[in-house]
């Protein structure tokens, strides 16, 4: 009577009974190792679904070396940058059956390094690094694969997977002079972020000419959109279009436009950047903005760390985002 028919634990001989080969090739079929041919490693992983077989974990662990589990380190406790480079990493690292522990360390170097100390004593075949800032970050100092996703590292020699800024930024700023906008504003947050600088470098590029005046810097917030209004009205109140560098401040503009009697789209459009929903879908009008595309980000970034662990190599990536076009340079 087999384990399927009497509710027994069902164990790898009766994979390997199903799947007609001996049980040393049904493990190693199972755990991605030996040299088999696929058709093979196929026909027991479909005896071991067909079964509900579930693998034990520590012994598949003894008989690897690895514990098939993942840190990632981040210090965004928001959640607004991290967890979807998570689900993209998890997505990406589930192909080989890892499991994902989430450390947030609270901008506490402290608390990192505890967590560091404690990811090594789980023994983690790997980690990731995020963060809520794309500028560089110094490395971690662990003995073993690394890749930093969003936030990089300022050690050239690290796998660093990044967003592509400036071509996000060129893609709202060629968005904005296809409708026919001649005279272009761009405001973005603090000069001394990376993201800031890139997202202000891609726009200018392209709005070249029609650029009405050097880049406006601020904070990554409403009230500085809002305040970026009162500049323009005083440098170029003729401006037909102002590309921000954030949804939130993309929202504070069009907060500021609709006070001072100007329609948007109508007389000004106005663009954000992070495609991000409680801002882009809140503000009136919805915003034409940039989706960061972090998902993807952080599937690359777990893809790379696989490479690592599995001893081979990895280089450090772009991720370009996308446009979403809304009623805020459009219209309805």
């Amino acid at each position: 009577m087999t384990a399927e028919r009497t509710g027994a634990p069902t164990r790898i001989t009766d994979v390997a009974a199903l799947a007609g080969v001996s049980i040393g090739t049904a493990s190693k079929a199972l755990n991605g190792t030996g040299q088999l041919r696929d058709s093979t490693r196929q026909r027991v992983k479909d005896a071991a679904e067909k079964l509900g077989f579930v693998g034990d974990a520590r012994a598949r662990a003894l008989s690897s070396g690895r514990t098939y589990t993942v840190g990632m380190i981040t210090t965004d406790s928001f959640g607004r940058f991290s967890i979807p480079v998570l689900l993209g990493a998890e997505d990406a690292l589930s192909a080989g059956q890892m499991a994902v522990l989430l450390c947030d360390t609270r901008d506490d170097h402290v608390r990192e390094a505890h967590y560091l100390r404690s990811l090594a004593a789980r023994g983690v075949d790997g980690v990731i690094v995020t963060g809520r800032s794309a500028d560089a970050r110094p490395p971690i100092d662990v003995s073993m694969p690394v890749v930093y996703a969003f936030t990089p590292s300022t050690d050239e020699a690290d796998v660093s997977i990044t967003l592509d800024d400036a071509a996000g930024s060129a893609l709202v700023a060629t968005h904005v002079r296809s409708l026919g906008r001649q005279r272009v504003a761009v405001v973005t947050g603090p000069e001394r972020h990376r993201s800031a600088l890139r997202r202000a470098d891609g726009a200018s590029s392209v709005l070249g000419s029609h650029l009405v005046a050097p880049p406006l810097f601020g904070e990554w917030s409403e009230r500085w959109g809002r305040q970026a209004v009162d500049v323009l009205a005083r440098q170029a109140p003729d401006v037909d279009a102002i590309v921000c560098g954030s949804d939130q401040i993309a929202r504070g503009v069009c907060d500021r436009l609709r006070e001072s009697g100007r329609s948007v789209p109508g007389d000004v459009a106005v663009t954000g950047f992070d495609d991000w929903d409680v801002m882009a879908l809140a503000s009136r009008p919805p915003l034409t903005t940039v989706d960061l595309r972090l998902e993807e980000l952080g599937r690359v970034a777990g893809q790379a760390l696989l490479a690592l662990i599995d001893g081979g190599t990895a280089a450090s990536a772009s991720v370009a985002p996308t446009l979403v076009i809304r009623e805020s340079t459009v219209g309805v």
